[in-house]
């Protein structure tokens, strides 16, 4: 028969066992999680495009959308995509840039997808490698002139690539629709001073935007805007958020002539 002071033994040994089966469960849910970190961590780490990422917006960039549905694009035409990347309405997040013997561009997409990108740019050119023409040359020369081969001249050598990879994400609604530039005039010797040139030099017009339709092209100047005289970039975004939603009087030089218009700036949302 079981006494009181027995049973409330028998129940007090029963409390530390409790306790050591949720402190495991709990060390068990810790060190899952402390595995799935460092897991993640190995997996960047082994991805040669997050490796070697640059961001190159300040601003933290990222795509509108919270969920978005990551594309990945193969070309050999950067500078040309840049633009063209630029003109549908979306600006660089950083790109990835190295050299290897390997590397899926399924990396590149998924790290794309890790930093939030709505389209990831992927481009491979060939690097070097010792081909076996190359081996055969050098033998033939040594052949001619009776000098002799390194034998590490002969082993077979993996091919080069060079990769490259550039991450965009898509912009608001843009209130102009220009991505400019500065250009300062190089100096032509050690005793004259670099010059800059008069206003902002337009890389890239956003399609459909207020500067599209005022018919401003790439290559255009932007001089002024309103009362606003445009000497470096942040003049350009202190103008527009200034006269946002307003038509306002905009000069310009195009092709070497100054052009006085008007444009229809979109509100800020």
């Amino acid at each position: 028969m079981r006494t009181p002071d027995s049973q409330s033994v028998s129940t007090a040994a029963a409390k530390p066992a409790l306790f050591t089966k949720q402190k495991f469960m709990l060390f068990a849910l810790l060190s899952a999680g402390t595995l799935l970190l460092c897991s993640q961590l190995m997996a960047a780490e082994a991805n040669p495009y997050a490796k070697n990422y640059k961001a190159q917006n300040t601003s933290q960039l990222k795509s509108l959308s919270a969920q978005p549905d990551t594309k990945m694009l193969l070309s050999n035409h950067k500078e040309d995509d840049n633009i063209s990347m630029l003109e549908d309405g979306y600006d660089m997040m950083g790109s990835t840039g190295f050299s290897g013997t390997d590397a899926p561009v399924d990396g590149a997409l998924q790290f794309g997808k890790s930093i939030k990108a709505d389209t990831v740019l992927v481009y491979r050119k060939y690097g070097s490698a010792k081909t076996g023409s190359a081996k055969f040359d050098l033998i033939k020369q040594a052949a001619k002139t009776g000098g002799e081969i390194d034998e590490k001249d002969l082993v077979e050598e993996p091919t080069v690539y060079n990769y490259y990879a550039s991450y965009w994400a898509k912009l608001p609604t843009p209130l102009l629709g220009v991505h400019v530039i500065k250009l300062v005039k190089v100096a032509s010797d050690e005793n004259e001073k670099a010059q800059a040139e008069p206003g902002l030099k337009i890389l890239a017009v956003i399609k459909e935007s207020p500067a599209a339709k005022a018919n401003i092209v790439k290559g255009d100047s932007l001089l002024k805007i309103g009362d606003l005289a445009l000497n470096k970039p942040d003049d350009l975004f202190a103008a527009v958020k200034r006269y946002a939603g307003q038509t306002v009087a905009i000069e310009l030089q195009h092709n070497g002539e100054l052009v006085k218009t008007n444009v229809a700036l979109n509100a800020r949302r």
